[in-house]
């Protein structure tokens, strides 16, 4: 039975069409089943025509459940897009960058057809990220609840009016000030909004919540890193009538009015990333930010080497020698 690939794109972009196009004919050609969402493939049509690769529709022809992979086209915010679709599935996502920093993506545009490639190939493993549970209280009511797999971000209402919150970690007050906001992410976000605002950069395949206040007006407003388990809040206070917004991956939003309480554990579904290559965490940070390295030596010798050194010095030193 053929397997069936996903391909979910920005088609409101020609480059991602392109791609889109190109990714379908190559699976089609290679035995497997693009399958698309009717809008996307009928934007597709629409440039292509007769050219466009036979392609089955999604919730038409096939249900999600019966998708192999997801190809994702485009940049972040389209991978974004695309977890909140495939959410309660198994489903893993492959993303090919054609934006900017793409820090979701696997893979480059330039790349893409031999992306495809291992995709029919199925030469990749699957990496399960941390999403967090993001529950709304007012006045003792769940108002709101949703999720996200960057982050959940408690943002002021009236850019001219300081938002007045009260951070809290496992059912204990850590600060209150006045701020732009508050970023309550995951590792995965901490290269996005939190590394915006001034968080630290997690590797991925550390287990962790991150707290970065945004422009707080206090002495003590230090980016935090919690454990999994932990339970954060932020409170937005009501010694003032300012009001906040929620975002959830900039997709999802709440407005929160004073006396609002937002909740953040971590949550037990994760998005599952499809990975073609075994490119280190830190090699792919210093691509992504074009960061400086020049300089760099490398660790000195092997570890036979290195244990030679150290016995050399020990050596010299008990004899008296130069240590």
């Amino acid at each position: 039975m053929s397997r069936r690939i996903l391909v979910l794109a920005h088609t409101g972009r020609q480059a991602a069409m392109a791609a889109a196009q190109e990714a379908c004919t190559q699976l089609h050609t290679s035995g497997l089943i693009p399958v698309m969402r009717r809008k996307d493939l009928e934007d597709i049509q629409s440039v292509y025509g007769v050219l466009t690769a036979p392609t089955e529709i999604l919730d038409e022809d096939v249900a999600l459940d019966g998708v192999d992979l997801g190809m994702v086209l485009g940049g972040d915010g389209t991978i974004l897009r695309a977890a909140e679709l495939v959410r309660d599935t198994n489903v893993p996502l492959l993303g090919v960058n054609l934006g900017h920093v793409g820090f979701l993506a696997e893979s480059e545009r330039a790349d893409l057809a031999q992306t495809v490639h291992w995709v029919v190939e199925r030469a990749y493993t699957v990496e399960e990220r941390m999403t967090i549970d993001v529950k709304v209280w007012f006045e003792n009511q769940l108002i709101a609840h949703t999720w996200a797999l960057n982050e959940a971000a408690i943002e002021k209402a009236d850019r001219q009016r300081m938002l007045e919150v009260v951070v809290e970690v496992d059912a204990r007050p850590i600060s209150s000030f006045g701020c732009d906001g508050v970023v309550l992410a995951t590792p995965t976000g901490s290269t996005a909004y939190s590394f915006s605002a001034g968080g630290p950069v997690v590797w991925p395949e550390v287990e962790a919540l991150l707290i970065a206040p945004i422009s707080a007006h206090a002495l003590f407003s230090r980016p935090l890193v919690v454990a999994p388990a932990s339970i954060l809040a932020v409170e937005v206070l009501t010694r003032t009538d300012a009001a906040g917004v929620l975002w959830c991956d900039g997709r999802r939003s709440v407005e929160l009015p004073p006396g609002a309480r937002v909740e953040v554990t971590r949550s037990a579904i994760p998005v599952r990333l499809a990975r073609t290559h075994s490119t280190p965490f830190s090699e792919r940070l210093v691509r992504k930010f074009q960061l400086p390295t020049q300089g760099w030596r490398g660790p000195v010798g092997s570890p036979g080497d290195l244990s030679d050194s150290v016995e050399i010095s020990r050596h010299t030193a008990d004899s008296g020698g130069p240590a």
